[in-house]
Order: C-alpha cells, then structure tokens, then sequence
C-alpha cells in the first residue's frame, strides 16, 4: 500500500539533511570576505563605512526577499497588452507584483541607477564612485540579473544625456532619470539591434527626417531591452547622412509626448528568450516617432560608444555576481553533504572543481574592481586610466562572461540532478549567465575590439603594461621571484597581442590573446592585492590564486604528468578553508615546484 502524503511528508521531516541546502537566507555580503577585503582597499575609508551598513542590508535581502522575487518573476514573465478593456489601442507590459516589487528595492531603496550621477543616495552627500556603485551591482544581481539591464541602461542614458545633451533637453529628462521616488522615475532604454546589423552597426536603417526642433524616425530595432522604458536613446541615420557608422546620429525618444500621448511607436512583440525571462525586452517598430538630437550627429556611434563601454563593464560586474552566486551554492551543497561517508568538500575531485568554480569567480571579482578604478581615475581627469580603461572593458567583458557559462554549469553539476531543477537557484543561473557573452557585442566582436583597436589603434597595450608593471612594482610585500616572474608573463603576453593586433591575417588568435591579457592581469592584480590585505589584516591567500591562474591559465602543461598532487592540495586546504594565511607561509607554497 502506497503512504499517504501526509505520512511522507513526516518521514521526510523526520530524516532532515537528504537534500543539501541551498543559500537561502544568506546574506551574500557576509559571505564574502574578499568584496569587503577589495571595497578596503578601493575606497576612503569614510566612504567604506558609509556604505558598508547598506550592503550587509542588501546582502541579506538579495539571499532572502529579493531572491524569492527574482524566482516568481522569472516563472511570470512580462505580458504585452495591445488594448485596454474598452478596446482602445492602449499598449502596456503587465509585470508580476515580484518584478514591481524587485524594481522598487533596485530604483528606489537603493537606488543603484542614481549613484554616480545625484548627490545625496543613501544619505551621502556626494555622487559615489564606480567601484562603490558596482559594490550595489554586485550584490543585487546575485539574487536578480533581468533587472540589471534596466538599471544599467537607465544609468547609461542619463550619462549620454549629462554629457551630450542640450539644456533643454537635460532639464526635461534628467531629473527623472536619476530619481528615486519611484512615482518620479523615468526608466531608461537602449535601443540599437536591427535585422541589418546587430554588431556591424553602420549598416542600420533607422531613419530620421527633421521637422523644425524635433525629428521623426522610421524603422525597426530588433531586440529592445526594457521595451516600455518612458526615454529611450537610439541610433538613426539622418536624411541625407553619408553610410557607415559616421553618418548615425543620437536620439532621444521618449515613450509619451508633452501632451500625455503615446509617441509613434509600437512593441511588435516580446521576445521568448533563454534567460532575464523577468525583465520585457521587444521588438519595435518606429512610425515616425517624435525624437530629439544628442551632441553632434555626426558623433552619435561614438557617444553611444561610451554608452556601451559602460554597460560591458557592468556586464562583467553582473557575470561576476552570477559566479559568486554560483560558487556561495557549489559550497553550500559541498560543506553539507555527505555521500560514501565523506563531505562533498573533502573528495578530491569534488575539491578539484570547486578551484576552477572559485579561481574564475575571484579573478573576475578582482578585474572588475580593477576596471572600475579605471573609470573613476579616467572620470576624474587621468588620461592614462581613460587610456587603461579602453583595453580593460572589452578584456573583462570577453572573459569574465564567457567564464560565467561554465562556473555557472559546474555549480549546477555540484548539486546534481536536483540542480536541473527550476525549483532551485542554479538551472536560473546557467540560462542567465548565457546573455552576458552576447550583450554589448559577442565573443568574437568584444575580443577583435580588444586586439584590433584598444591595441592597433590606440595603443592601449602599453597602458596595460605600465600599469600591471607598476602595481609590482607596489607589491615590495610579495615575494620578489613571484613578481619577476609576473613581470615576464606581462611582457610576453602584451608582446603577443601587439603581433597579433599588427598582423590582419590573424585575427583568429584575437581570442586567445584577450584572454592571455585577462589571466596575465588578473594574476597580477591578485597579487598586488594579497600584498595590501596582507597588510591591513595579515592575509596573503589572494597570492595562491595568483599562482594558480598562472599555473592552469597561461602556462602550457604536459597532459601525461601527474601534477604535484600535495603542493595542489595544501594550496585548495587554504583556499577552501576560513582561516588566514601569513606572507611566510603562502610564499612556501608559491616557490614549490
């Protein structure tokens, strides 16, 4: 005889710990001691201890309540509505409650859209810096990466805005760009993907026809994140404009015109994708939608350039927090289960793919906070950051994005089949973390942006070098043979870059060249940073993850040699573990063989 359900349910409750557990009620800022270690390091301290109450109140809220939205709204996808109950053509995108409710912890709580750009967020007096707005990214996304591009692109516009825009158009639209009165808020859009060219944007055929201070454009743009966004900003080619990219000028559209009506526009379709099921994203066609002139028009690709480059950056930031997620699950099903006797984490295999889940996602951790660095110092005045920055957002978009997909398939694997399962966190994961490799340019398009013009044309190698060099140079901390061999692996790798950037009949090497530049830097940049934590709190682990990129990433291994099992082993106990790790002890580590 079958058991009745209620008895099943007592057996199971009687036998707790079949299931390992997921990360349900973590608070992803306590949980992650490098973020804290790297937010130290990054920002004055005034300004660390401002923001820190908030993050450990947003990391328990993406592990909690932010998390449990993020899994109804991606069961409930968006709806699109093209009359209202009188049959009027009204169109609207119905969200769940969840979406709503995600939108407001995002905009309005936190206000993340708004933190490099108004004074006064979360109660500091002054606009905050890159690397403590993306802090917020980072966090948030780990519960919700649909409603990333939202914030992101609506921080974007206001950018191109601040930047480009007229007056009038600024004191029309700013203000309810960086609001965080959510009755206030005027939600961003990009809009530039056409069935003519997703990539090769100079052959888009939106156009746009003058009339008097305002211009109508026509057209259709193909993959619409954000689809209802109230102010858009598009590329459209005027009437008369040369081809390619130089004859595309910046719009601004917005949703409704000045006397409340709908402008001539119309979402065709939502569109039923893989992953961010949560967040609308449309195709939309132009009927001679209203629409006003950004900067100069014949500089509008290269001001939606900066645009985009801020939204790569932000992408790496996301991938990142979907691999951190990822690896707080893998560790979670790890410490807690126990198959053949033995915890998950104490098999050798299991341990083994834990390191690669974990040395992506602190290598990613530690390019994004780096990038970031760059856009502060470069916003700040410093041409040699701007300079820096331009080979570090499409290197870190290339990589961390790509590294994302396979972190986020391993963590899955960790908790088995049950992992497949929707009903847990890691299957939403895996289909989310596919669009950040396709997002602001494919693999192949960021890493021939990376090689053929960050490097061919503005030279932005040697940025890099200097860069990485000086930050040795700033580590007299660690060990002085593991800097010069750093320093080696940074000469050979922008050496290797340069030849391919300078050779037109190799530009399928551009891959493996970014990422030589990303592993080679991330190897640095984790060393440099072991040196200051060490400092602040006598911690210098980050170091054996510099070793290990160098070890698994760049340098070349014989397939038929047995590696050198106990030296692995002691580095993944200390990696793996809790407790710190001297300067002494890890440097023994580093020079065994």
């Amino acid at each position: 005889m079958q058991p009745r359900q209620h008895d099943r349910i007592a057996d199971s409750a009687a036998q707790p710990g079949l299931l390992a557990p997921d990360t349900s009620g973590m608070n992803f800022y306590r949980a992650d001691p490098a973020l804290k270690d790297l937010l130290r390091i990054h920002l004055p301290d005034a300004l660390f201890r401002h923001i820190e109450p908030h993050l450990d109140r947003l990391g328990a809220l993406a592990g909690g309540h932010l998390d449990e939205c993020a899994r109804l709204a991606d069961r409930h996808v968006p709806v699109l509505h093209q009359r209202d109950r009188f049959g009027r053509d009204a169109q609207w995108i119905e969200y769940h409650p969840a979406y709503r409710e995600l939108e407001r912890a995002a905009f309005g709580e936190f206000g993340i859209h708004a933190m490099s750009l108004r004074k006064g967020i979360l109660g500091w007096p002054e606009k905050y810096p890159v690397v403590a707005k993306h802090a917020f990214t980072f966090l948030f996304n780990q519960a919700e990466f649909g409603l990333g591009c939202p914030i992101n692109v609506t921080d974007g516009c206001a950018k191109l805005l601040a930047n480009f825009g007229s007056e009038a158009l600024k004191a029309g639209y700013l203000d309810g760009l960086t609001q965080t009165d959510m009755n206030k808020l005027t939600q961003g859009g990009q809009f530039m993907t056409e069935k003519e060219g997703g990539s090769d944007v100079g052959t888009l055929a939106t156009s746009a026809v003058q009339e008097g201070d305002h211009w109508r454009l026509s057209g259709e743009k193909w993959f619409c994140s954000n689809a209802d966004a109230e102010v858009v900003m598009l590329l459209a080619r005027p009437q008369g404009a040369v081809g390619g990219t130089r004859g595309v000028g910046l719009f601004l559209m917005p949703r409704k015109l000045d006397d409340g009506s709908p402008n001539h526009y119309r979402i065709v379709r939502l569109k039923d994708k893989l992953g961010t099921r949560s967040m609308a994203s449309g195709e939309i066609k132009l009927e001679g939608a209203i629409a006003y002139a950004v900067g100069r028009l014949d500089r509008g690709f290269v001001q939606m350039a900066e645009m985009v480059n801020s939204s790569r950056l932000s992408n790496g930031v996301k991938s990142t927090a979907l691999m951190r997620r990822a690896h707080h699950d893998a560790m979670a099903v790890a410490k807690n289960r126990v198959v053949f006797g033995s915890r998950i984490v104490d098999l050798p295999l299991a341990r083994r793919q834990l390191m690669k889940i974990m040395l992506a996602t602190e290598q990613a951790l530690s390019m994004s906070f780096l990038t970031a660095d760059a856009l502060d110092r470069a916003e700040a005045g410093s041409q040699d950051a701007a300079v820096l920055l331009r080979i570090l957002t499409p290197t870190l978009k290339f990589r961390a994005t790509r590294d994302a997909r396979k972190v986020c398939g391993d963590a899955l694997e960790m908790r088995g089949g049950i992992g497949y399962i929707e009903e847990f966190a890691t299957s939403r994961l895996l289909r989310d973390a596919h669009l950040g490799s396709i997002w602001e340019g494919t693999g192949n398009i960021v890493a021939i942006d990376a090689l053929t013009r960050a490097v061919g044309r503005h030279g932005a190698d040697a940025a890099l070098a200097a860069d990485l060099h000086a930050r040795l140079d700033d580590s007299a901390n660690v060990p002085g043979a593991w800097r010069d061999r750093l320093r080696a692996f940074t000469d050979r790798a922008v050496g290797f870059a340069r030849e391919v950037a300078g050779r037109s009949d190799r530009e399928a090497e551009a891959r493996r060249a970014t990422s030589l530049l990303y592993h080679v830097a991330s190897a640095v940049q984790l060393s440099w940073e072991a040196g200051r934590i060490h400092e602040m709190r006598g911690d210098a682990r980050r170091l054996l993850l510099s070793r290990m990129v160098i070890d698994h990433r760049v340098s070349a291994s014989d397939p038929f040699q047995l590696a050198d099992d106990a030296t692995q082993r002691a580095m993944s106990d200390l990696l793996l573990g809790e407790r710190a790790a001297g300067m002494a002890e890890v440097s023994e580590l580093l020079a065994a063989a």
